[in-house]
């Protein structure tokens, strides 16, 4: 990623000096940015298009045919599976697991930025979420819940939540000095844990899948625009022009 945005600066201030004759190297850093700011806007689009279907039939019969189907599947083992994984995915989980991850940032690899950039989009993803179940105001599923739900439905916090931290990792994991076999595994683990506490949601009967959906799309959005956004920060501070 930094790479292709390294080069998209370059023949942005190529193309900026061939058209100007007085050149601020600023300029393409703010372009970069604005491109960044597009692709942001695009996929708070995409959500937004999700959320106006919400009250359609075809999304109603979707969810239904959607949560009966994973409904079906409910075993004691798969059961005691979810509510595992949907626990990792609540609040004491993420700080478990980021205080973990801030440990192993700061001892094996000496990057406090990868703890800040990691706690900025989790506060982005938490803050959003919170305000946009506010908003939409959708209620839970009307079915049996398996476990204690208390704020609305759309867009899940967990799915949300879990796209942003483990989609961060995923990013920064492809930074770590590692093994490639090393980089691997935790990415497939970081796959694994997402589509996990996203269908746990769903199993467990206090989501509709198309909260998934937004919640996965919702913490997407965050995870592109703030690793352009740090790469840019990264970028910028390397370019003597600027």
């Amino acid at each position: 990623m930094k790479q292709k945005l390294a080069s998209l600066i370059y023949w942005i201030k190529s193309l900026l000096v061939k058209v100007f004759k007085k050149y601020d190297g600023r300029w393409a850093y703010i372009i970069t940015t604005t491109i960044a700011l597009a692709l942001f806007i695009g996929g708070i689009k995409l959500f937004i298009s999700l959320t106006e279907t919400l009250k359609s039939t075809y999304l109603a019969e979707s969810d239904t045919a959607i949560s009966n189907y994973v409904a079906s599947f409910r075993t004691p083992y798969l059961t005691s599976y979810f509510v595992f994984v949907t626990d990792l995915g609540d609040a004491l989980g993420y700080v478990i697991t980021f205080v973990l991850c801030t440990i192993i940032f700061y001892f094996t690899f000496k990057k406090w930025r990868y703890v800040a950039q990691l706690a900025f989009v989790m506060v982005l993803a938490l803050s959003s979420n919170l305000l946009l179940k506010q908003i939409i105001n959708r209620a839970r599923p009307d079915v049996e819940h398996l476990v204690k739900v208390e704020t609305l439905s759309y867009p899940s916090g967990h799915a949300m939540m879990a796209m942003a931290f483990y989609g961060t990792l995923l990013f920064l994991i492809s930074k770590f000095p590692i093994k490639r076999l090393y980089k691997i595994l935790f990415i497939t683990l970081c796959l694994i844990l997402i589509l996990s506490i996203g269908i746990s949601r769903i199993y467990l009967g206090v989501h509709y899948p198309s909260d998934i959906a937004g919640g996965f799309i919702a913490g997407f959005v965050w995870v592109v625009f703030c690793v352009i956004v740090f790469d840019l920060i990264q970028i910028f501070k390397r370019d003597p022009a600027t």
